[in-house]
């Protein structure tokens, strides 16, 4: 948690409270389903949580804003950010039933009332987002079709509606397969461990004619 409270010093005593006890919260469900791989539950708050929080060092979603995290897994990015912005509401969706139920216990253990979670195909939802989140579900250029018609037409965020990925390596192939217009953070410009060189905040603004 040192990490955290280093890179986040805005942190409230109570968000502090509820980001610790999420490494005890999933190694207890990792012992009945695995949710987190073993190797990388040894290194829980490094490479899930900061680096889920890596999208907080690139917009600070102002109270009211509507999020989808989709392919949420366990809940990364979206449990972290929810504790981040207390006032952004956050639908986390997975087609697999038992990581949303590993989502709805560690949302009603923290009471966070701003998260809601589904098992649920993103393709089949009708709701609409300022942003979709993600972390590493699927290429940029397979997600598209899943979020076509998903985003609100008014911005109110300092960045233009869109999405915002979690990514690892070289991501200009993979981005420049569609004509989308896109942003490369480098989350090694903001957390110095070793793991960060090559992860990356990818920002796809949605103009809406895709």
């Amino acid at each position: 948690m040192d990490s955290i409270i280093k890179y986040f010093p805005e942190l409230t005593a109570e968000q502090i409270e509820k980001l610790s006890r999420l490494g005890a919260l999933y190694q207890e469900w990792n012992e009945k389903i695995n949710v987190i791989s073993r190797k990388d539950m040894d290194h829980f708050y490094e490479r899930h949580l900061l680096h889920s929080l890596g999208i907080a060092k690139v917009i600070q979603f102002k109270p009211g804003t509507k999020v989808l995290d989709l392919g949420t897994g366990g809940g990364f990015p979206g449990v972290p950010l929810a504790i981040m912005f207390p006032d952004t509401h956050f639908h986390l969706v997975d087609s697999i039933g038992k990581k949303i139920s590993v989502v709805k216990d560690v949302a009603k253990q923290l009471k966070l009332s701003n998260i809601e979670a589904q098992q649920v195909r993103v393709e089949t939802l009708v709701r609409r987002y300022d942003f979709v989140v993600s972390r590493a579900v699927t290429r940029f250029a397979s997600m598209l079709p899943w979020v076509k018609g998903k985003f609100k037409k008014e911005d109110f965020n300092e960045l233009q509606n869109g999405l915002l990925l979690l990514k690892g390596g070289d991501v200009d192939e993979e981005m420049e397969e569609t004509r989308a217009g896109y942003i490369t953070f480098h989350l090694e410009d903001y957390f110095q461990e070793e793991f960060f060189q090559t992860k990356k905040v990818v920002y796809v603004p949605w103009e809406g004619k895709r």
